[in-house]
């Protein structure tokens, strides 16, 4: 598989002109062209955002390959695993290529890392109004106008500043796209409660230990990060949070049932380490032991 490291390597595999920027690139797809980049799956040192509406040809990140009913806008970072052949595009599209090294020394080096779509799947892409086409067509305009300027001292600032305005504005459009796809995710929690379930009365907590977040992304085929932000953004609650709440639940019924120990409890819900299934539980506000002795007097 091809590794880009760097994006003039890129622009010459691909015929395009050399970048004017070697850490920045704006590569953009008009007139319904196609559009190519490499002949296979490929890896960069890159970040990637990009603004497409796909006709045909193979789009794809992470696990899955674009559908033509998803979003258009997408992010994929540094070293993960990509492919874009052959596109026909219903509209014109961009794709803005950030090497890691643009942003070291400013404040987005350490920010960009904390935009959970980067690790979203393509069927878990972006899909834009067109007042919020609008929106990121003109932050890509003033990139654009600032990257085929005369660079200059100010011209780093002011493109990573654009930059950073497209992110936060997908932020938003994403929380946005969260509370309109309330069929989704008013599902979502019922969904995830029935795994949990499913996997609790299969025995698989002694079996195999505490379920994780991975795991039920994958049993609700979409990724671990979508995952957790949708349930963020429904319940207030990280995956991870919605899993301990469950554990602790089921623990009470447990200790204010049965005769079991405290370490007989913690081994019966998975828990490897009983003084872990203590400092979990203190979440209610008492251990175990006093939530069991409150129901023995």
């Amino acid at each position: 598989m091809k590794h880009f490291k760097t994006i003039s390597e890129l622009h010459s595999t691909n015929g395009y002109a050399a970048p004017e920027n070697p850490l920045l690139s704006l590569l953009t797809c008009e007139d319904l062209k196609t559009c190519t980049i490499g002949s296979s799956k490929f890896t960069s040192d890159f970040y990637m955002i990009a603004f497409k509406k796909i006709k045909s040809g193979t789009f794809l990140y992470g696990k899955t390959k674009y559908d033509h009913d998803n979003g258009s806008m997408a992010f994929v970072k540094p070293r993960q695993i990509v492919e874009i052949s052959n596109i026909e595009l219903t509209e014109k599209a961009f794709i803005l290529f950030i090497h890691e090294d643009f942003l070291p020394g400013h404040i987005l080096h350490t920010e960009i890392k904390k935009y959970g779509f980067f690790d979203y799947e393509v069927n878990e892409a972006l899909h834009l109004s067109p007042k919020e086409e609008e929106i990121i067509w003109d932050l890509f305009y003033k990139i654009q106008s600032e990257y085929h300027n005369n660079q200059d001292e100010y011209s780093k600032e002011i493109i990573i500043a654009h930059i950073d305005s497209i992110l936060k504005y997908s932020q938003r459009f994403y929380k946005r796209q969260f509370l309109n796809r309330t069929v989704y995710s008013g599902t979502i929690i019922s969904r995830f409660s029935g795994v949990l379930r499913s996997y609790l009365e299969s025995g698989n907590l002694q079996s195999k230990g505490l379920p994780t977040v991975k795991y039920m992304a994958s049993e609700l085929t979409i990724s671990a990060r979508y995952l957790s932000d949708l349930l963020r953004q429904e319940t207030g609650k990280t995956a991870l949070e919605h899993i301990h709440i469950f554990l602790i639940d089921e623990a009470k019924n447990i200790l204010m049932s049965t005769d079991n120990t405290i370490a007989e409890t913690a081994y019966q819900l998975g828990f490897e380490n009983p003084p872990y299934f203590s400092r979990l539980f203190k979440e209610v506000g008492l251990t175990p032991i006093e939530y069991k002795e409150q129901f023995m007097n």
